[in-house]
């Protein structure tokens, strides 16, 4: 929300009070409490008709510091509410002649006591941003509502990323953006993902406490100030720091919510019906046995909307004209080695028999006057089912549990934007809030039911709306696409975004949702998706199987997908990290190499776990460029073996069978033997590779099996020309040792393996 009309005016219509300085004080045992009026007060009679800003400074956690203000306290606290896990931190609270002082673990803010109010935030005494003169606001808008601001520093240099899932520029830099989600597709400012948490990179985090429409303002009215706001008379932000953008992440999950680990097998190739195309049993076994005919591996296949008749989404039942006996093709189709996802919403179309149901039972959001709350977008006067009243969850999840008992796996969480800010909730939740929250509880509701009956093991959705916390449901993936180059770098870009928000797992439509792909760009988007974290194939008027874009799509396909098979060693021993940390498995440059300014605009390649770098390629030429990040030793490509010099720009052009795809030096990166499904035993029959390691130095690398626990750890250590490789947990397979100028492979024995490198060049 930006209210200043240039560097002195207000925009008209405004009315803004800024706090001026520190009038008194109250210390607690873990909170400061400052009362800041709104002008100058320099006796008792200036406390007279002027007002306050009120603001408490507490610590959720070590190395976060919460800030509060707010105007008017009375103000009734209406849900909902972000889950919030704090923990029992003791603050250091001082003062001297010139300063209040309030530390949380390595993180401290420093207050003026004088006529200029500052705040400023140190971590192990390095600054990290400022809260300067008029920057904490009382704003009365046009129509009269209040909201409270903040601006913090923008420093020279500095950059800020995240906010959600955001097809922008991935430097937020000059950008206004409000924290609402839309149904908007991939093109546009609009969201599915709004998350009011941003990262710097001067190495800390602001989360803003609210699911309301939060305003940010990135240095786009005063360009050396990140402003943010919230609507009514409360804002809580949290300053987040930690000694890498990685802890950042992580403390900011800690509060928020760590990634669920999704199953092992949900890492395998997803193939869609797509969305308005014609299909039934016969089109659907067509694809399946197509693609088992060409060799090309499937794990999941995903029936969307008109797996149901038309105008009744949702009535969860299989529509009989073209599904006539879905318990026995569900059956069929399983025995074929896959698993099964349906595409749902929380809407229940008019048509559909299950609306007089729900409405007859209150389960449906509803008009002040009582009346359920209708309209015709999407579905003819569709209802949206009320995710705080627990007897509509429970009847939802029992329509659910039925799809589940035929043989259903998983679910497609589609929608969940377009939420109305004038219904009436059953739990009296403030619909402007809800607006947003509402993502999280609807695909809450679905996630827990699929722990409920398949274990935490087994439960994954595939979500299109998210909100604060809802990382721990995974996966999500980016929404409707256009099937070009552009909306595929547009995609990137918002997927690491989204990881920056604590979103461990990501996918998105290969070859694009909207409009139709050609052969070149299914090719090349199949590259890109195959070498994401969650692939999947999906559509709007066209079918996405390989072998309708040409013989060579279908080689590309099999080829990247029994690649990632392979890969599941690794893939999931990321995944493992990703769950513990909240670190994204694709991930921008920036976060893994914050030293190097190079990296920090970044946003046409990312890594992949902690030792892959992928550059997509985003034209028809073939033709890519890549920033190689300073590290110690050469970067190998994998597909090509070709070394790269560190600290470099390259331009190389490829076919449809590579993308640079280059291993960071003194990786162990594990591959498996099964590239036919994404979950088996990780530990038989592998190939360990150890990319270019510097003398004198020492890897390590785990192994987790398909549930997330450790099963074997692998160390490397070069000694000169000798290399030491301890396989004390008795793995069988071969070690590759690829240097940059040659690949030598051994055999893996049990026990301390040694190898004399004979170098042939």
């Amino acid at each position: 929300m930006k209210y200043s009309d240039g560097g002195w005016l207000l925009k008209e219509g405004f009315e803004v009070k800024y706090a001026v300085h520190v009038y008194d004080v109250q210390q607690q045992a873990d909170k400061l409490i400052l009362y800041l009026p709104y002008s100058h007060v320099a006796h008792k009679g200036g406390t007279l008709d002027g007002g306050l800003l009120t603001m408490e400074v507490t610590t959720p956690h070590e190395d976060v510091i919460a800030i509060k203000t707010y105007n008017y306290k009375g103000i009734q606290k209406q849900n909902p509410h972000f889950e919030i896990t704090k923990g029992l931190v003791e603050p250091v609270i001082s003062e001297d002649e010139t300063t209040y002082r309030y530390q949380a673990g390595k993180l401290a803010l420093v207050i003026t006591k004088g006529e200029d109010l500052t705040m400023s935030f140190y971590y192990q005494d390095r600054l990290l941003v400022q809260s300067f003169p008029r920057s904490k606001a009382y704003v009365v808008d046009p129509d009269g509502r209040p909201h409270i601001s903040e601006q913090l520093s923008l420093g020279v240099g500095e950059k800020i990323y995240g906010l959600g899932e955001r097809f922008t520029n991935f430097v937020k830099n000059g950008q206004s953006v409000d924290i609402w989600n839309a149904d908007g597709g991939t093109g546009t400012e609009q969201a599915y993902k709004n998350i009011p948490f941003y990262l710097s990179n001067q190495g800390y985090g602001v989360f803003v406490n609210s699911p309301d429409n939060v305003s940010f303002e990135v240095g786009s009215e005063k360009v050396s100030r990140v402003q943010f706001s919230v609507p009514g008379e409360e804002l809580e932000y949290y300053v987040i720091a930690g000694d890498t953008l990685k802890a950042v992440l992580g403390n900011y999950t800690d509060l928020t919510g760590k990634p669920a680990l999704p199953p092992a097998w949900s890492f395998g190739l997803w193939l869609s019906t797509s969305f308005l195309t014609d299909y039934d049993e016969a089109t659907v076994n067509s694809f399946v046995d197509g693609m088992m005919e060409r060799d090309i591996p499937l794990e999941v296949f995903h029936f969307d909307c008109l797996w149901m008749r038309e105008y009744e989404w949702c009535n969860f039942t299989w529509d009989e004209r073209t599904f006539p006996d879905p318990i026995n093709m569900l059956r069929r189709l399983k025995e074929k080695g896959l698993k099964i996802c349906v595409w749902i919403n929380p809407y229940i179309g008019q048509k559909s028999p299950l609306f007089d149901e729900g409405m007859a039972q209150g389960y449906f959001l509803k008009r002040g006057n009582g009346d359920v709350w209708q309209w015709d977008k999407w579905q003819a006067g569709m209802a949206i089912v009320d995710f705080t009243n627990p007897d509509a969850v429970a009847w939802y999840q029992g329509k659910l549990k039925t799809l589940l008992d035929m043989g259903v796996d998983c679910f497609k969480t589609d929608f969940g934007e377009r939420i109305p800010t004038d219904a009436v909730y059953f739990d009296g939740s403030d619909p402007e809030k809800m607006h947003n929250y509402y993502a999280y509880l609807y695909n809450e509701v679905v996630f827990d039911l699929l722990v409920a009956e398949k274990g935490q093991q087994d439960a994954v959705v595939f979500a299109r709306s998210a909100s604060v916390g809802s990382q721990k449901f995974p996966v999500h993936w980016g929404g409707d696409s256009t099937s070009d180059y552009p909306s595929m770098a547009e995609s990137l870009r918002a997927g690491l975004s989204f990881g920056l928000g604590g979103f461990g797992y990501w996918s998105h439509d290969i070859s694009g949702f909207e409009a139709g792909a050609d052969p070149d760009l299914y090719k090349r988007w199949t590259q890109f998706g195959l070498l994401s974290s969650h692939s999947r194939y999906h559509g709007s008027w066209q079918y996405k199987v390989p072998w309708l874009y040409g013989e060579e799509a279908v080689a590309v396909t099999r080829f990247f997908t029994k690649m990632k098979l392979r890969l599941m060693p690794y893939l999931q021993n990321q995944s493992v990290k990703t769950a513990a940390s909240g670190v994204p498995m694709m991930r921008p440059m920036v976060l893994d190499f914050p030293e190097d300014i190079a990296t920090h605009e970044l946003d046409r390649q990312y890594m992949l776990g902690d030792g892959l770098l992928i550059a997509p390629i985003f034209n028809q030429t073939g033709q890519v460029q890549f920033y190689v990040p300073e590290t110690a030793g050469d970067w190998l490509d994998y597909l090509t073996g070709k070394a790269y010099a560190p600290g470099k720009w390259y331009q190389e052009t490829c076919d449809y069978f590579h993308l640079p795809m280059l291993v960071k030096p003194g990786t162990i990166l594990i591959m498996g033997s099964n590239e036919k499904q994404a979950e088996y035993d990780y530990t038989k029959n592998i190939e360990v590779n150890l990319f270019n390691p510097q003398s004198n130095s020492s890897y390590q690398e785990t192994i987790c099996d398909t549930s997330g626990k450790v099963v074997a750890t692998i160390t490397c250590e070069m000694k000169g020309e000798r290399l030491v490789v301890d396989n004390n947990d008795n793995l069988t397979g071969k070690f590759v040792l690829h240097l940059a100028c040659e690949k030598l492979t051994y055999s893996l024995s049990a026990g301390k393996n040694q190898f004399l490198l004979t170098r042939t060049s």
